[in-house]
């Protein structure tokens, strides 16, 4: 009992100095479980196409799940990334964590890999209220110290089997063929890496998905959805920012 009290007080002061040759490892889930859904998963936010995202997939009756980094493409403290987290997790959709600065994580020690992970949880704690079960290591690059820093934290680590290759620079026409490639196929389930940050996937490519994928019978969920999972380990109250929050 006092060993799990002082794990947990290290764990939210993110400050972990502790032995990781015991620890389990979390799980990687590189596919949906539960059949017929399809969940469309968008990383490197919050940006500002987050609300035109938000707003297509409310237009069709979809759900998507937003992978949010701490300071990437901007501070998700400032005034603006504050409204468009809530506004993708007020209007019902799954907020996660992409880590705090986008590093590669298999590259970075035990401490910094669970300072990464620490802090943009402590972000959606503080903006929304929520502590994320389900997180996603930047370019997919992930090790055993990964695994067990995500496990240790509650998390389960959340990969693909669609990759809209529009980080990689694929045009949107490219993008769209990845994906009517995969659905023609119609496999039981599909979770799709998308990135929030290119205009052509907010405007181009997530319409012709969503009408794509709902044509073809499967349902738009998030990913705890499609997995059959809580999205968060703890559902709380939002605070009031104060001089703590910055980047």
């Amino acid at each position: 009992m006092l060993a799990s009290f002082f794990v947990a007080a290290a764990l939210a002061l993110g400050v972990v100095a502790l032995p990781e040759a015991s620890l389990g490892s979390a799980e990687v889930i590189y596919n949906c479980k539960v059949p017929n859904t399809a969940a469309l998963t968008f990383d490197d936010g919050p940006h500002e196409h987050t609300y035109h995202i938000v707003n297509t997939l409310e237009a069709a009756g979809a759900k998507g799940t937003f992978f949010f980094n701490g300071d990437n493409m901007g501070c998700i403290y400032s005034h603006e990334n504050r409204k468009r987290v809530k506004h993708a997790f007020y209007k019902g959709h799954q907020v996660a964590s992409h880590t705090w600065r986008h590093a590669d994580l298999s590259k970075l020690s035990w401490d910094e890999v669970h300072d990464e992970m620490w802090r943009v949880e402590q972000a959606l704690q503080r903006i929304v209220g929520v502590t994320p079960a389900f997180m996603r290591p930047p370019y997919g690059s992930h090790n055993g110290l990964v695994r067990k820093v995500a496990h240790m934290r509650g998390q389960r680590i959340a990969l693909w089997d669609l990759d809209s290759r529009d980080s990689m620079g694929a045009s949107h026409l490219e993008s769209k063929g990845i994906f009517n490639e995969m659905i023609d196929r119609r496999p039981s389930t599909i979770l799709a890496l998308n990135h929030e940050t290119y205009a052509t996937t907010a405007y181009d490519v997530l319409p012709h998905a969503i009408r794509r994928l709902q044509d073809a019978g499967y349902n738009l969920v998030t990913l705890a959805e499609c997995v059959g999972e809580e999205p968060y380990q703890k559902v709380g109250r939002p605070q009031k920012p104060n001089g703590d929050w910055h980047c």
